[in-house]
């Protein structure tokens, strides 16, 4: 998903030294831990659910997205009425998963990343792609600028991430962003939905709306992923994400009978 600006919003000069940050191997990195419940502080072990402490501003970006995707949604089984009367502080990230999940019914592939595509346009102000386009043209200082924004603006949505080092056309920049544990894939269980919903749609809003591009390289052994802005995403036939076989054993939709999840063919 795209990092969200409802109005025209001036950002103070980006200061390192006041981010959150922890020595790694590759030097300092900035570091968002996001309201973890886990005893232990860390995201809970593959095929678990990670529990989350969420705040007042993280139920009310869930059901601003929420409510935006449902317009494209199938009927939700307790009745539409009943999704109309709750509150903006009463949404919870399973009804969150739970639209996306009906935005993906009866949806070929592009079909469903064409409803992303809409919803991150409706959240923005008009003609803000323009605007990103002469703030941020694409050199390493903008993607290195939106990867330490991606770090607390993505949190509620994917969970812990950190600002690592990578190496774009050969050069070392701080552009990558390393989501520990994508909270939106573990919740939802599903290669097609990491993939339709998020992944390909965030890659070419960046690319070719703002004109920033931007790879996302999910996990699938382990739900982390590794953004990296400044890099040009891959076809999506030469991407091996297209090839990747379904969750058998977490993922409600997922066919035994397809090598490759059936959500990457349609």
């Amino acid at each position: 998903m795209s990092v969200l600006s409802f109005q025209a919003v001036q950002f103070p000069a980006l200061d390192h030294r006041s981010l959150p940050r922890r020595r790694s191997s590759t030097g300092y990195i900035n570091t968002v831990r996001c309201g973890i419940a886990e005893p232990s502080g860390k995201p809970a072990p593959f095929g678990q659910k990670t529990r989350y402490n969420d705040g007042f501003f993280e139920k009310v970006f869930m059901t601003l997205f929420a409510r935006k995707m449902g317009r494209f949604a199938a009927p939700a089984k307790s009745g539409i009425e009943a999704e109309k009367k709750r509150s903006w502080w009463d949404c919870d990230y399973e009804r969150f998963v739970d639209v996306s999940k009906r935005v993906m019914q009866g949806r070929s592939r592009m079909q469903q990343q064409e409803v992303v595509r809409e919803v991150l346009l409706s959240m923005l102000p008009p003609g803000a792609p323009d605007q990103f386009r002469k703030l941020f043209p694409p050199t390493r200082w903008a993607a290195e600028f939106n990867a330490a924004l991606t770090v607390p603006f993505f949190a509620w949505l994917v969970g812990p991430s950190e600002v690592v080092e990578v190496e774009v056309n050969g050069v070392k920049q701080r552009s990558g962003v390393l989501i520990k544990k994508c909270r939106y894939l573990e919740n939802s269980g599903c290669v097609g939905m990491c993939v339709n919903m998020c992944k390909i749609p965030t890659q070419d809003f960046f690319t070719n709306e703002f004109g920033l591009p931007l790879t996302m390289t999910p996990n699938f052994e382990d739900m982390s992923c590794e953004m990296v802005y400044g890099q040009v995403p891959p076809p999506f036939e030469e991407d091996p994400v297209s090839k990747q076989p379904c969750f058998l054993e977490i993922c409600s939709m997922a066919n035994p009978n397809s090598s490759i999840c059936h959500k990457l063919q349609a």
